[in-house]
């Protein structure tokens, strides 16, 4: 396993060096974080920033003043983002999670919340499935959590270091027992992986100008 978190160490910095600290999540605010999480499912994120541009001129990125928005508006500000229907409902179930007691529409509340209680209620909320919920947690409440997507799945399972059908549990796992515990870390890898995923190690990949290229590892598999 040491050799393992070497190596993952050493793809991190190789990214890194590539394109340099990604600071992601952009957003101005916390409760930004947890709407753009949502609006990011099964779209671009140029597409979830129309839809937040939408939201912020309308002055709804705040709790109570998105959850007073009529159904047929909220569906129209954030349309760009696709699926907008059920995102909606996405929204609404989330937001009756967050301004309910304990927490009130309270980010501190729910940050100061034990991390697996705060999970399992996520994941329990109707259109939350884990990697919004870890995103939530990481990137908006700085919890220590590792993230997983298709790209990570994708570009793992390449380099030969996770199967091409673990679950999430299992690669959640995979990493969170060979990374240090350190929230930054958690952030930018997820980050970097994915820059790596979107301009590189497509479906179609671009192995000839990937930064992982002299790793000698890839098992292409398309």
């Amino acid at each position: 396993m040491k050799r393992e978190t070497k190596l993952l160490l050493d793809i991190y910095r190789r990214l890194l060096d590539h394109f340099g600290p990604r600071r992601w999540w952009p957003a101005q605010t916390p409760f930004e974080v947890m709407v753009g999480a949502i609006l990011t499912q099964n779209t671009a994120w140029a597409n979830v920033k129309k839809a937040i541009a939408n939201l912020e001129a309308e002055g709804a990125l705040e709790p109570k003043a998105l959850a007073k928005l009529p159904l047929p508006k909220l569906r129209r500000l954030i349309r760009p983002s696709g699926y907008f229907n059920q995102k909606a409902k996405k929204l609404r179930a989330f937001l009756r999670f967050f301004l309910a007691e304990p927490y009130r529409g309270s980010v501190k509340r729910l940050a100061a919340e034990d991390m697996e209680k705060l999970r399992a209620a996520l994941l329990n909320i109707w259109g939350i499935g884990p990697e919004t919920a870890d995103s939530i947690l990481l990137y908006a409440l700085g919890k220590p959590i590792f993230v997983i997507d298709a790209y990570t799945r994708r570009v793992f399972a390449r380099l030969g270091l996770t199967a091409g059908e673990a679950d999430y549990a299992e690669l959640q796992v995979y990493f969170t027992q060979r990374l240090p515990r350190k929230i930054a870390l958690y952030n930018d890898y997820h980050a970097q992986v994915v820059a790596l995923g979107n301009q590189y190690c497509r479906a179609k990949p671009r192995c000839e100008l990937c930064p992982l290229k002299t790793l000698n590892r890839c098992r292409i598999v398309i």
